[in-house]
């Protein structure tokens, strides 16, 4: 076991409150304690932060690429580590790589590329995150609708025997049954609906089923509407439903976001996603997605014909959203981007706090919310 030392200096957000003149003390991969600067026993090996905000590290439920890599075209040990190093210096330190709407066999490879990944233990790969095929062509976004399937009872069976912990699978309601979403959830799969044109009486028989979550809320879903309340309707309504948003301003409008934040009072909340693409935290304007070419253009991703293609985005500038934009305080704010994706993926039991037991992942902010460093498995 490795011997203690203590990170000092910084204000420290444990992932409920905020503690000044705190210690976090390490202890190998995990955080010992939290404690009073002045309590440390003299011969303490110190690390001195020198100010900043000491916080638990961003968690990312849905990231389809980044450092210039496109998982669905990098679905392999080494490209899933590069997306992941691509977005630690944002403040990401647990990912699930996202592999997007395509045939069997290349989602296979994906699969066994994050099985591999977790194997190795290699740093902030959580899980995966599979978005479709089973969606709704009227909703596709910018998947590929040519790709898009009905989910078959063979679908459920190869998933749930796909031998990772945590997989996050986005189905439309109304092409997967309720029995299905029942199967998966009952196996360990965290079941969220998105891309989906069902509607609300739909969406809450799916909620009911066992589905968690709503994939990037607003964005490639029916709408709120006084009679038809929609998928929308359903993720504000269904208290269990947790929900992902993209906060860049594009996506979503800030005001519904705020109406949003307002209405969702738990116990599922919202939460940050960067839905990040290639292109995230590093130059180049243009990638291809399923042979079609996508455009970065004015902090959006567009494919030719105009369609919102993934995020230009990282976790950090979600935050800072959160907090300019959407007047969210910086206390909920940081829950928004570390607790509550970790208690959404059942993960809260070892991430997304400053407390002992947890997992040391950890990111030291500025006063203005840009990353200075990040710790995973205590190490920087």
């Amino acid at each position: 076991m490795m011997s203690l030392h203590a990170l000092c200096g910084a204000r420290v957000f444990t992932g409920e409150r905020f503690l000044d003149g705190h210690a976090v003390l390490l202890d190998g991969t995990r955080i010992a304690d939290v404690i009073p600067a002045t309590t440390l026993p003299s011969d303490m090996p110190l690390e001195q932060l020198d100010g900043g905000l000491l916080a638990p590290g961003f968690l990312d439920a849905q990231v389809n690429g980044g450092g210039g890599l496109l998982f669905n075209e990098t679905r392999t040990v080494a490209g899933a580590s590069a997306i992941a190093e691509a977005h630690r210096p944002y403040g990401s330190t647990g990912l699930l790589p996202t592999f997007i709407t395509d045939l069997p066999e290349p989602r296979a490879e994906a699969v066994a590329a994050i099985r591999a990944s977790l194997a190795a233990d290699i740093p902030g790969i959580l899980g995966i995150h599979l978005e479709g095929p089973f969606l709704s062509k009227a909703r596709k976004g910018a998947h590929d609708p040519a790709l898009i399937v009905p989910m078959t009872e063979d679908d459920v069976d190869t998933i749930l025997e796909c031998g990772i912990e945590t997989v996050l699978l986005t189905v439309a309601a109304e092409n997967a049954t309720p029995r299905q979403i029942r199967r998966l959830a009952d196996g360990g799969v965290i079941v969220s609906l998105g891309h989906s044109d069902a509607s609300y009486e739909t969406a809450a028989a799916a909620a009911d089923a066992g589905a968690r979550g709503i994939t990037h809320l607003f964005n490639a879903m029916s709408q709120l509407g006084h009679r038809g309340p929609g998928v929308v309707g359903a993720a504000l309504d269904h208290g269990g439903l947790w929900a992902g948003i993209i906060a860049d301003g594009h996506h979503v409008d800030p005001a519904a976001l705020r109406i949003a934040l307002r209405g969702k009072q738990g116990p599922g909340r919202l939460f940050l996603i960067s839905d990040a693409m290639p292109p995230a935290g590093v130059p180049g304007d243009v990638f291809y997605l399923n042979g079609r070419r996508v455009i970065r253009r004015d902090g959006k991703l567009l494919l030719d014909d105009g369609t919102l293609a993934g995020a230009d985005l990282t976790m950090d500038q979600a935050l800072r959203f959160a907090v300019s934009d959407l007047a969210v305080p910086l206390a909920e704010a940081l829950r928004m981007a570390s607790l509550y994706p970790a208690e959404f993926l059942r993960l809260d039991r070892t991430r997304g706090r400053v407390a002992p037991g947890f997992q040391a992942d950890l990111v030291l902010l500025d006063d203005a919310l840009t990353v200075r460093r990040t710790w995973i498995g205590g190490r920087p």
